[in-house]
């Protein structure tokens, strides 16, 4: 577990610009469509191999079905960032255990990445989501050492 036994960790915060909410299986199609208009900024960014071209809308239900059960477990915690009508996809937001993405970032009690799409980029979100991500751990998660394991940080 990544979080103490009896910690409900949050499943939703609202911005006035964005909504950033725990993600699902049903996220799938909405997901994967902010995914691939925006391969080169996620790589760019967030560092990685993924995604690639070759990512299906298939590999991309499994993955979230997935990320939906580790969250259920408490072994790491994906969210999705969309607009505020809930109705497109701006990024992702993911807390991984320490060194889970990069074995340099295991010095801390988590290992934070985040993505937002190549519009959303465009229009400034990349700064706020990282603040907004950045005041959320301290006041709604047990974590005392986040360490952010994205390639480029605002």
């Amino acid at each position: 577990m990544l979080t103490p036994r009896d910690f409900t960790p949050p499943e939703t915060i609202t911005t006035n610009s964005f909504i950033v909410r725990k993600l699902c299986y049903a996220d799938a199609v909405m997901d994967y469509d902010g995914v691939m208009s925006s391969i080169d900024m996620i790589r760019q960014t967030r560092g990685g191999d993924w995604p690639t071209k070759e990512l299906t809308l298939l590999d991309n239900q499994i993955d979230l079905a997935w990320h939906q059960r580790e969250f259920e477990n408490k072994s790491s915690f994906a969210f999705i960032v969309t607009t505020l009508d809930n109705s497109k996809s701006l990024g992702c937001v993911y807390f991984y255990p320490p060194g889970f993405r990069n074995a340099n970032v295991s010095l801390g009690d988590v290992d934070v990445s985040f993505w937002v799409t190549k519009e959303a980029y465009d229009n400034g979100l990349y700064p706020v989501l990282y603040k907004s991500i950045q005041d959320w751990l301290k006041v709604s998660w047990p974590f005392k050492n986040p360490v952010f394991s994205n390639t480029v940080l605002p």
